[in-house]
């Protein structure tokens, strides 16, 4: 900073000590300034801006913008996002004497940062922090005239209304880029921008795309499907001579939603749960956390089966802990020990050289070389001989690298993986070698056991190789097909009966590698196995975390099995009305609802082709190790064609969610779906069977709902092992949308889109006439007729 400079700020503290506590709430003028604790707040109360840090042991602090009405400090945008603060009193905000808005550090006498806006000698201008995140510099008597904004000049947030756009008269993209960390809002490795074809990319370290949106198709981006819906966000795309660009809006300004470039180098929109007081993810791209290039950095190894992710491989510890705890895994790892290197036979004994590593199913790593050698052995040796090879493979032939790995994947069945040696110092693998001298005879002795040893070994290892190709066929590289003596054998014999449901019978399995199945035996079946195949192809491309995902299949003459992930705490139904000591609260019931709901959302509505479930029913939603639920089941009905509707209606107690279209012989669409989740939703509600028979008589229990829900009683319904502890907004909500879903005509039930908009508290929800079928059934309270188990406390006066 030049004396000039120094100048003007010293004399800046000294005229004017106390402008700074005198600045309007939303904006900074020529005579205001932001120091210390002060904040701007934007007219509607959505905004702050100020300094904050996200590590208060650090004395590290950053002029941002965040949300007033979240709970958890959320910056949304940074200005000096590389070069911190450690003193904020001594720090200052405010209009320089150029027009700019400029950060000044005092302490060391130093421009921090500055908008570097070209404003004219006459123009006096204003910051002004708008209700929608904006900050803006504009001209101070007119403010149409605008100098520099925030939303155009974006970090890690893409907000409502901002755009990330390609000026085709410069050439300059703007981008997204991610923090360094979860602490530090320091450029970070990942970011978006839009590509010369309209389409956006993400990319890692500014070079190499790994994701892309697609096309725009005129409605969406062709590999964003879920855009399709526009329930929750109109869209703008814009491809003219000057710029191309994307813009999104929410509908409903009262939702809080955030797309941003995360530092796992997934591009994520989130939205805030107030209830819970959390960002909950709606969607993110790539899906896998493992597509995500050089995620776990130079040799850190990623697993999509593990909770962390990332972890070294052998021989190789994390380069910095602290960063990993962080979330941020780019340092990768370092070798514990050095590597001999140079050494070879004639100048280091046997034991002091570099050994390799195995590592089986793996995908490979990047920037591999091939050499020309004619065998597994020369292409060790060219690897070991080179001290700059740190790896090598063979396959179809032989390949090297040099230097890190990067883009290491284990438990991978893609095309690109195989088997890879990694080099590593000796004392990293144990020696099966010794040193020393022996007698012939000894030695021949231990050499034909050897031999018989090897052999025996390879005999085992091509068998087990063998059952492992067999159990692990892919198709299309995503679902395995299984042959039927390996399902046997994993299922062992398949004597783990999970249970029974309207499709046939379901067992428990182990895979080699420990992970654990569920294998469902299909009955009566009568499709051809070409049909078959492209059907389950088919289904295994539809992801959801809602939805439980199709592993693989097996079709051997009739036989015709599913594979899927084991859901370790069963089915809904035996959490909502066996016995159970755990009773499940208000908050695990309204989150599986709106769980369910995305997932039918889904089926119904983003994939390529809609998918109508036909037996939505308790039975048929699983639930993973935190209660997550899974709509299982899904596309059978496609699977299963005309025997369908015959397994299904004759399946006892599944006639309780079947639409009236099923019994009148109509079309059957979407909308059966939704009758029956709204059958569903009463029952999650209630902890109780919509209908039950006994000696006693009947219930009936939609009756019951239909009229409490009517007299604006909807209390009355929630589960009495609850003793009431629940949301009552929530609870008021969701039994206006079962019984919404319940009407009689399909034309009078929402979408499952609306569902979810519905029980996210994005659109009102009125109260619902009683259907014609339950108006026949509504009795007087006092007739015990039917049986209606109707607490006297809840009758209305």
């Amino acid at each position: 900073m030049g004396p000039a400079c120094a100048f003007i700020v010293l004399m800046f503290f000294l005229i004017s000590p106390s402008i700074c506590a005198s600045h309007a709430s939303d904006s900074i003028t020529t005579n205001q300034s932001i120091s210390g604790k002060q904040k701007l707040i934007s007219v509607g109360g959505n905004f702050v801006l100020g300094f904050f840090t996200k590590d208060e042991s650090s004395a590290k602090f950053y002029i941002g913008i965040w949300y007033k009405k979240v709970s958890e400090l959320t910056p949304v945008w940074v200005a000096n996002r590389a070069t911190p603060v450690s003193d904020t009193t001594k720090s200052l905000l405010h209009i320089s004497p150029d027009g700019n808005l400029a950060l000044l550090d005092q302490s060391i006498n130093s421009l921090v940062w500055s908008t570097n806006a070209t404003i004219s000698s006459n123009s006096s201008t204003v910051a002004v922090l708008l209700d929608n995140g904006n900050l803006v510099l504009r001209d101070a008597d007119n403010s149409s005239n605008i100098f520099w904004q925030s939303i155009e000049n974006p970090t890690h947030t893409w907000l409502s209304g901002g755009k990330i756009a390609l000026n085709k008269i410069t050439g300059v993209s703007q981008r997204l880029i991610s923090w360094k960390n979860s602490e530090d809002p320091a450029p970070g490795l990942f970011s978006l921008e839009i590509k010369k074809d309209g389409q956006y990319q993400i990319q890692w370290n500014m070079s190499k795309s790994y994701w892309t949106t697609g096309l725009w198709d005129g409605r969406a981006f062709t590999k964003v499907p879920e855009m399709t819906s526009g329930y929750m966000c109109d869209y703008t795309y814009v491809n003219n001579s000057e710029e191309n660009y994307f813009s999104y809006t929410l509908k409903d300004n009262s939702t809080i939603s955030r797309l941003i470039m995360d530092v796992k180098g997934q591009i994520k929109m989130l939205i805030w749960e107030e209830v819970n007081q959390k960002w909950i993810q709606f969607w993110s791209e790539p899906e896998a956390q493992c597509e995500v290039t050089a995620f776990c950095g130079p040799f850190g190894s990623c697993n999509e089966q593990t909770l962390q992710k990332c972890s070294c491989v052998k021989g190789f510890n994390q380069k910095s802990p602290k960063d990993w705890g962080l979330g941020d895994y780019s340092g990768g790892c370092v070798r514990n020990k050095r590597l001999h290197c140079g050494a070879n036979n004639n100048s280091a004994s046997f034991s002091e050289q570099d050994k390799f590593f195995q590592m089986s199913s793996v995908r490979l790593p990047d920037l591999g070389q091939a050499l020309q050698v004619s065998s597994d052995h020369e292409c060790m040796l060219a690897c070991l001989n080179n001290c700059s090879c740190t790896a090598y493979a063979y396959g179809a032939g032989c390949t090297v690298w040099y230097g890190d790995l990067l883009n290491l994947q284990e438990q991978y069945e893609g095309l690109d993986g195989g088997t890879l040696f990694i080099r590593l110092a000796a004392s990293e693998l144990p020696s099966h070698h010794k040193i020393g001298s022996v007698s012939g005879l000894v030695a021949g002795v231990v050499a034909a056991v050897v031999v018989v040893v090897a052999v025996v070994v390879f005999i085992l290892s091509v068998t087990i190789r063998r059952r492992r190709r067999r159990a692990f066929r892919l198709v299309n590289g995503a679902l395995v097909v299984f042959r039927y003596s390996d399902l046997q054998r994993v299922t062992k014999n398949f004597s783990h009966k999970l249970g029974s449901g309207s499709f046939g019978s379901v067992f428990k399995g182990v895979l080699l590698d420990s992970t654990a199945i569920a294998v469902k035996k299909l009955e009566g079946l009568r499709q051809g196995e070409k049909q078959f195949r492209a059907e389950v192809s088919t289904l295994g491309t539809i992801q959801h975390v809602n939805l439980v995902p199709l592993r693989g299949f097996c079709v051997e003459g009739t036989k015709r099995l599913l594979v899927f992930d084991y859901m370790p705490n069963g089915s809904l139904d035996s959490h909502l009305f066996h016995s159970n000591d755990n009773v499940l609260d208000w908050s695990a019931r309204y989150r599986i609802a709106l769980g369910i709901a995305r997932g039918l959302e889904y089926l119904h509505e983003k994939c390529r082709e809609c998918i109508i479930h036909c037996d939505i029913k308790p039975e048929n939603i699983l639930l993973d190790a935190e209660f997550n639920p899974k709509v299982a089941d899904f596309g059978l009905a496609k699977l299963l064609g005309r025997e369908f509707s015959h397994v299904l209606t004759s399946m006892r107690g599944t006639i309780g969610y079947l639409a009236p279209e099923w019994i009148l012989g109509l079309a059957i669409t979407p909308k059966a779906d939704v009758y029956s989740f709204g059958m569903m939703l009463l029952e999650i509600i209630s902890g109780k069977r919509n209908a039950k028979w006994s000696e006693n008589g009947s219930h009936y229990f939609p009756v019951e709902a239909a009229m409490k829900v009517n007299e604006n009683m909807a209390h009355c319904l929630l589960d009495e092992r609850l003793e009431g502890n629940a949301n009552m907004e929530e609870v008021n909500t969701s039994s206006r949308v079962a019984c919404w879903c319940i009407q009689d005509m399909e034309n009078q039930r929402p979408t499952m889109g609306m569902v979810v908009q519905m029980l996210e508290g994005l659109v009102e929800v009125t109260v619902p006439p009683i259907s014609v079928f339950l108006q026949g059934l509504v009795i007087d309270p006092e007739d015990q007729s039917h049986n209606l188990e109707i607490p006297a406390s809840c009758y209305s006066s």
